[in-house]
């Protein structure tokens, strides 16, 4: 009775969910709404709804509950009581490897096919291995955090003390369980960032040197802004972003990172910037583009069904908008280092073309961070110097 009722419930949120909001927005309103529903309940109901979506547009002609059936097989590396209720042969083959469990499916259902689970896979990046990108879709990457020099020791006793457990991935940056719950282990101010690997890697890139002036200029919640600050405390910053209200959230974060010295300025950048900064000159640009965010579906599989194919060109328009009307105030010789979330070439490979042979920047390095190995997003980065 309880694996039917868990059935029921997920059906009935699916059925809610209109798929214009992210599930992130969309589960605490749902649950917030019913309230009946226990944390076992709720986690329950956010698990099977999340593998569902993994499963993307793979046999979007089956029924919903056999598609979650199939998606609980894939997602699920251990035990599954609910799977094992509904369908004893999967589950007897749940600790498969999960290429075995694909091949396994591909074999018994006659139109499961891989590529359907991500349908844009013609538009990823030329040096991502497609099929384990797609297989990546089907786990959950970890969760990783930047910790702010000095507050190693502090940081890690803490986890240790509550049993967290943890991996070092790189000076200053943990890897630790999806779904650890840092803002009850942390309540008050942080002495770390929530970034994830391929972001801070991305940072990688920056090399600026001791009082240049840098200007992030879709800096969105400033996690370029402070892997920038964490490598060179003198640089003079600016910040902007289109959206005035991300701006002001930027403040408490900057400061408890202790970054207290820079400018913000809400500017849309497909318009010529020049009321804003007509005399400024940059010895660097961050330019963390608006995307489409395909790297990071992995976290948010609603999208996989969501995304329009048609706002891939989109994207990259916007994207050779803002590089436009940026890098004019870059000096010469100085770098602009251009950055997506992305997986497409469209929005990668592409806009940096156009940044070589449009805008006279010449490539230095570009590099597809493959996040989809690690657990982690895939992003991109280049860095051209004009």
């Amino acid at each position: 009775m309880r694996f039917e009722q868990q059935l029921k419930t997920f059906l009935r949120i699916l059925d809610e969910y209109s798929q214009d909001m992210p599930l992130t927005k969309f589960l605490p309103v749902f649950f917030r709404a019913n309230r009946q529903m226990g944390s076992n309940d709720r986690r329950t109901a956010s698990r099977l709804l999340y593998n569902y979506f993994r499963l993307g547009k793979a046999v979007a002609n089956h029924p919903s509950e056999e598609r979650l059936f199939l998606a609980e097989f894939l997602c699920s590396s251990g035990p599954s009581p609910f799977l094992a209720h509904f369908k004893p042969e999967l589950h007897s083959k749940i600790e498969l490897p999960l290429f075995e469990k694909v091949a396994i499916l591909e074999g018994e259902i006659p139109d499961f096919q891989l590529k359907d689970v991500y349908p844009l896979h013609a538009h990823l990046s030329g040096s991502i291995d497609k099929e384990a990108f797609l297989h990546s879709l089907f786990i959950q990457p970890d969760l990783f955090i930047r910790i702010h020099p000095g507050k190693e020791n502090l940081v890690k006793a803490k986890l240790e003390g509550e049993g967290v457990l943890y991996q070092e991935e790189r000076p200053l940056t943990l890897r630790m369980p999806n779904g650890t719950k840092l803002d009850q282990l942390f309540p008050e101010a942080r002495d770390f960032e929530v970034q994830d690997l391929s972001s801070q890697q991305a940072g990688d890139y920056f090399r600026p040197q001791k009082h240049e002036a840098w200007w992030d200029c879709c800096a969105a919640s400033g996690g370029k802004s402070l892997l920038l600050f964490q490598q060179e405390p003198s640089v003079k910053l600016v910040v902007s972003d289109v959206r005035e209200s991300v701006l002001e959230n930027l403040d408490e974060r900057f400061r408890n990172a202790g970054l207290v010295k820079y400018q913000k300025k809400a500017m849309d950048l497909t318009k010529d910037p020049a009321p804003y900064i007509s005399n400024y000159e940059f010895d660097g640009i961050i330019l963390d583009a608006p995307c489409s965010g395909s790297g990071t579906w992995g976290r948010s599989p609603e999208m996989i069904s969501q995304f329009r194919e048609a706002r891939i060109k989109s994207f990259q328009h916007l994207q050779q908008s803002i590089a436009k009307n940026v890098v004019k105030y870059l000096k010469t010789g100085q770098p602009l280092i251009y950055i997506t979330c992305s997986a497409f070439k469209e929005e990668n490979e592409e806009v940096v073309n156009y940044l070589v042979s449009e805008l006279g920047l010449t490539l230095e390095h570009q590099q597809v961070l493959k996040g989809y190995e690690r657990k982690a997003d895939t992003m991109f980065v280049a860095r051209l110097i004009k």
